[in-house]
């Protein structure tokens, strides 16, 4: 049944029977005919069903809730059987805010010096999509904001908490300042990420708590394109203080330090379920270890 419960999870993560099937490495037949068989199983209509995918019936969403846990729990045993015998191995799945890139980078290299028989995937992603990917269990874990929208039923580990800096030409006006104050980017033609991150709505936020209309010319989902539209001159954005030493790094670039009310917490999130795979609990524990300056 377990295999029937993955084509659930998926089919609702999709909203699609081709695309779900595809995400599953089976044909459309294939999803169909698990999705009726499961349903037979249950003894209740799971799907409504048109001339394309018409949603989950109430059953079918309760039954979602059950194949995510189902689902879950399976991989954990499989994981826990397999670390008693080999180890910690497998792919460990982690979504990231774009902003806390570098941080993540900094937890995943002690992460798999400790454990070389496991390999990390990363994805940038907005919180938004992280919750979700955790969620249909696309990502084994997240690090995202912790304190600025409501993240549900997770585990916490915080990192660190983000502090912003301008980041300008060296020839800008506010270059050669030690720290500016929110009102004083008035006027500045910014480069700022999309309104989907987390990251801008809290930008703009602040901006908007100043008085300040920001005069916005470029956006990107890519911290690499705001700091290289900085790089070629004329834009200033404003990021993290951690990214923007690192991408500030060798450029003719200045990082100036935003004064303001306290920062949000940035950390690291997992399902709340027990126990944990190995490698996710390996992790967890790797995050409370970690000191983000």
């Amino acid at each position: 049944m377990i295999d029937k419960l993955e084509m659930l999870i998926a089919l609702a993560r999709e909203e699609h029977f081709g695309r779900a099937a595809e995400s599953l490495g089976i044909t459309q037949p294939t999803l169909s005919a698990g999705i009726k068989q499961l349903e037979a199983q249950l003894g209740v209509q799971l799907v409504w069903r048109g001339s394309r995918y018409g949603g989950l019936t109430p059953e079918g969403a309760r039954a979602l809730d059950w194949a995510r846990r189902i689902v879950g729990d399976a991989r954990t045993l499989r994981e826990e059987m397999r670390a008693v015998h080999e180890g910690l191995a497998g792919t460990l799945r982690i979504a990231v805010v774009p902003t806390a890139l570098t941080v993540a980078a900094r937890l995943t290299a002690s992460f798999c010096r400790a454990h070389p028989g496991v390999n990390v995937s990363i994805l940038s992603r907005s919180s938004v999509e992280i919750l979700s990917m955790i969620e249909d269990l696309e990502t084994d874990a997240g690090i995202t904001y912790l304190d600025n929208e409501p993240l549900g039923r997770m585990v916490t580990v915080p990192l660190y908490r983000e502090e912003y800096h301008l980041v300008c030409p060296r020839d800008a006006p506010l270059a050669q300042r030690a720290a500016v104050d929110w009102g004083d980017l008035a006027g500045l033609p910014l480069c700022l990420l999309t309104p989907d991150m987390q990251n801008r709505r809290i930008v703009n936020q602040r901006l908007f708590e100043a008085g300040v209309v920001p005069e916005v010319r470029v956006e990107s989902n890519s911290t690499v394109v705001l700091m290289s539209h900085v790089a070629e001159g004329g834009w200033s954005t404003i990021l993290p203080r951690d990214l923007a030493a690192f991408l500030a790094a060798g450029r003719a670039v200045t990082s100036v330090p935003i004064r303001g009310r306290g920062a949000h917490s940035v950390g690291l999130i997992a399902p709340w379920r027990e126990p944990h795979t190995p490698v996710l609990e390996a992790l967890i524990e790797a995050g409370g270890r970690l000191e983000v300056r």
